[in-house]
């Protein structure tokens, strides 16, 4: 696992520093993102670097925090900050077990070997998917880059007081509840509870019930209206100078990250300006400790309506790694390891959830800007990551004041490039399907849920392709009577020299393809078909590589149906797969005997010329 590690340490240390110094912008950018502030991206970044670098299994990868992670992980942690009052302290351990799960999940996937199966997420929910992440970060930016934040809006706070109040309320219920007190009955303890209500407390809920209002998509679009109206014009300037930079920057040379300048330019002008600016959440001094609430308070009760969004988690980071492994292959001609890549990017973000990183998987900007800085082992990760230990441990107290403002720049560039434009590009000329599958995933990521969209996206593709599979299937498919040799439409060479003197008597069903769900109903129909003259079926499985329960007990449906008429099947070239599930049920020998199959068409003609008096 650790051959070679240490070869190249030059290119190594000079891949892994300029990924570092790439990684560190985006790590607070995506902090900031999800909710649980900068220090939690950078943790991130830091844990999952290292780690996945060391136990992976792509020698160039750079893992971190990245956009769709960032975008999961903020419906997450807004949904179980929200079921837990609005409390950001009490939800945490909640939200650090699910991405540790999450990190587990994919140890577990890769330890089983599934990560050579991740290849097959059909593209039109990936580019859906992957578009709905960079409209989700535009979007949810629209309010920072105005200069607005719910909890400075008073306004808009009292709005939600009276929705407040009925919320303390209720808890006050569910707590006399609890204490089996008869509040039908006597309202007086109630009440002298409820007077004990501050205008403090109020306060505190109404504004977490407005934040909540105005978070995601859906609130970011209400409350852009009124951001507009108080807008804060500074905060918009240093958001726009900082998108400016990062895309002029790069026109003048791209060995430097501009996303990195216009973080270093805008925060150093905003400070010799004694601009009065809003800066990002105070990042703590020191290494970061483990978080070990979240085994004491652990509970199945509570984590369990979490299991289905960790193991979603855990699948995007898989294919969101997976894909920045290909692009590492590709660029140093080496072929990675699917499943050692997932062990290490579940012990990486195992680890960074219980020191309260987010989650993240393989970063393609930062992989590809490592390659084309030397790197070419392991060890360039690993640095990358220690490059963002000497930050944090030395730099803390200066990172806390980058103006919140250049972080949302930085987040809509990321936004503007994380969209699939090939994918949008193509939707003239792809197959109506297909562009329903990717409209739908991105619909339904943007204005509903992302974990539900990318299920709706796997099942509608997979119904559609089952769909024209059987249609395929079916189309190949067909039952012809011999008489029709001689119209030179049996399309089987083998076929061609059948003795005519058979005329009606014999049919022949040929199969092309699998026999499963999706083409059942077809084959019956078609051997439904057959006349009642008919006195032998040959039913040509030389193409039937594989059959599911549906295709089987279709089967056996069919051979009991000819049977009953008095109808010999003839099974050719019967493969293994589809001869164990008809053994397995018994179909062979009590509805087909094993004299009736046949290795190839000639034996099939010797036993009609034996047992079918037409034949000479």
């Amino acid at each position: 696992m650790f051959k070679g590690i240490f070869t190249n340490i030059r290119g190594n240390l000079f891949g892994g520093i300029t990924a570092g110094i790439v990684a560190l912008p985006l790590a607070l950018a995506f902090g900031v993102q999800s909710g649980l502030g900068p220090d939690a991206g950078l943790y991130g970044a830091i844990f999952i670097g290292f780690f996945a670098s060391l136990f992976g299994g792509t020698n160039t990868q750079i893992s971190g925090p990245t956009a769709p992670m960032t975008a999961l992980s903020m419906v997450i942690i807004a949904g179980i900050i929200g079921a837990n009052d609005g409390d950001v302290s009490k939800a945490l351990p909640y939200i650090l077990m699910v991405f540790l799960l999450a990190g587990l999940i994919q140890v577990l996937i890769g330890v089983v070997g599934l990560g050579k199966y991740i290849k097959y997420i059909p593209y039109p929910v990936v580019s859906g998917f992957m578009t709905a992440i960079g409209v989700i970060i535009l979007v949810t930016q629209i309010l920072p880059i105005l200069g607005y934040y719910t909890e400075n809006d008073k306004d808009y706070i009292n709005e939600f007081k009276p929705e407040a109040e009925e919320v303390l309320l209720d808890k006050i219920l569910k707590e006399e509840a609890g204490e089996g007190i008869l509040v039908l009955e006597d309202f007086r303890e109630t009440v002298k509870r409820a007077e004990k209500i501050s205008e403090e407390e109020i306060m505190r809920e109404a504004t977490a019930l407005a934040k909540n209002d105005s978070s995601g998509v859906v609130g970011a679009l209400k409350t852009a209206t009124r951001a507009a109206k108080n807008i804060n014009w500074l905060e918009a300037i240093l958001a726009l100078i900082t998108i400016f930079i990062i895309y002029g920057f790069k026109r003048i040379t791209t060995k430097i990250p501009s996303t990195l300048v216009a973080l270093l330019v805008v925060t150093a002008g905003a400070l010799l300006l004694k601009l009065d600016y809003r800066p990002i959440e105070e990042i703590p001094a020191g290494f970061p400790m483990p978080n070990l609430d979240i085994f004491a308070n652990f509970s199945v009760s509570q984590i369990s309506p979490y299991i289905f969004t960790a193991i979603t988690l855990a699948f995007l980071g898989a294919i969101d790694s997976l894909l920045t492994s290909i692009v590492a292959d590709n660029m140093t001609k080496t072929k990675h390891k699917p499943n050692q890549e997932l062990i290490g990017q579940g012990i990486g973000n195992s680890l960074a959830a219980i020191f309260g990183g987010l989650p993240g998987a393989g970063a393609t900007i930062r992989t590809v800007v490592n390659i084309n800085s030397g790197g070419t082992t392991k060890l360039s990760g690993m640095i990358a990551a220690s490059l963002l230990v000497v930050i944090l441990l030395l730099l803390g107290p200066i990172a806390s004041q980058i103006p919140a403002a250049v972080l949302a720049g930085i987040l809509v560039t990321v936004g503007i490039g994380v969209m699939d434009y090939k994918g949008l590009k193509a939707i003239p000329n792809m197959p109506i399907s297909e562009v329903i599958v990717m409209l739908v995933v991105l619909v339904l990521s943007v204005f509903w849920n992302l974990i539900y969209a990318v299920g709706v996206g796997l099942v509608l593709a997979s119904l559609i392709f089952m769909k024209k599979l059987g249609d395929a299937t079916a189309a190949r498919s067909q039952v012809i009577p011999l008489s029709a040799a001689d119209r030179n439409v049996i399309p089987w060479k083998d076929e061609k020299e059948f003795p005519k003197e058979l005329k009606e008597e014999v049919f022949i069903k040929h199969l092309d393809g699998p026999m499963f769900f999706g083409n059942t109903n077809d084959f019956q129909e078609l051997a439904k078909g057959i006349p009642e003259t008919a006195s032998h079926v040959i039913i040509r499985m030389d193409k039937v590589p594989y059959m599911d329960q549906s295709g089987l007990y279709a089967m056996e449906e069919t051979l009991y149906r000819f049977n009953k008429a008095n109808i010999q099947a003839l099974l050719v070239h019967l493969e293994k797969q589809p001869r164990v599930m008809m053994e397995s049920i018994d179909i062979i020998p009590d509805l087909l005997p094993a004299e009736r199959i046949f290795d190839d068409f000639e034996q099939v003609l010797e036993y009609l010329r034996e047992n079918v008096p037409d034949v000479v």
